[in-house]
């Protein structure tokens, strides 16, 4: 596997996004394409279809938006708590192979890390209690706490006003193009992409960015 490689001197700040790029997203795939549908129709007693439409059909509706991210925003569509369905398969919530020793790698090299996340503050909670890579992060920013999602062009600059970094000196890892461009409009120097957020499906084509296949690629 061929090597990444990246000018860490001239690196400062790390900001990674969470599902998909530090966690497998397959525990989100399988949430919402199969376990919250399926749930919601036995909790409403309705169809198939009509639970499909509900939750599949109304996401692709509203994708990339803050409400696309919005526990809060679910829990009303639906009528049922998002959170304790999560719960139900929260066994499916794994750590990427490789991603704490790229971690503590970073923390060797004394570089800033900064969770990036869109998932909804109650999402990033419930997470870490599955999964312990809390205490490798200096911050954690949801886009919710800037009230803008990562696709938004105005994200960055919100982000600007409260994290001190240097946009040259910063490397930035999502599987997410949409919310790469975002960031590469904005001037971060170091961009990096995912080969395979999901585990359970294929390689993803990352068109102009370099993607990451193992994390050892980078260490």
């Amino acid at each position: 596997m061929k090597k990444i490689n990246l000018d860490w001197d001239n690196i400062d700040t790390v900001f990674l996004d969470m599902d998909g790029t530090l966690l497998d997203l397959h525990f989100d795939t399988h949430f919402w394409m199969e376990h919250l549908p399926k749930r919601y129709a036995e909790e409403k007693s309705v169809s198939a279809e009509v639970a499909h439409d509900a939750v599949t059909k109304h996401c692709q509706s509203i994708e990339g938006t803050l409400n696309w991210y919005c526990l809060d925003y679910w829990d009303n569509h639906l009528g049922l708590d998002v959170v304790s369905l999560k719960h139900e398969v929260a066994d499916r919530i794994a750590i990427r192979e490789g991603v704490e020793d790229f971690l503590n790698h970073l923390n060797q090299l004394g570089k800033r890390s900064v969770l990036l996340t869109n998932a909804h503050e109650k999402v990033v909670g419930l997470k870490f209690g599955y999964v312990e890579i809390e205490h490798f992060f200096d911050d954690v920013i949801t886009s919710h706490s800037l009230g803008l999602a990562k696709e938004d062009e105005r994200f960055w600059g919100a982000l600007d006003k409260q994290e001190d970094f240097d946009r040259q000196r910063s490397l930035f890892i999502d599987d997410n193009l949409h919310v790469l461009r975002a960031a590469q409009q904005f001037g971060v120097a170091n961009l990096l992409a995912i080969h395979q957020p999901d585990s359970q499906l294929g390689p993803k084509h990352t068109e102009e960015f370099t993607a990451i296949e193992s994390y050892q690629q980078l260490m």
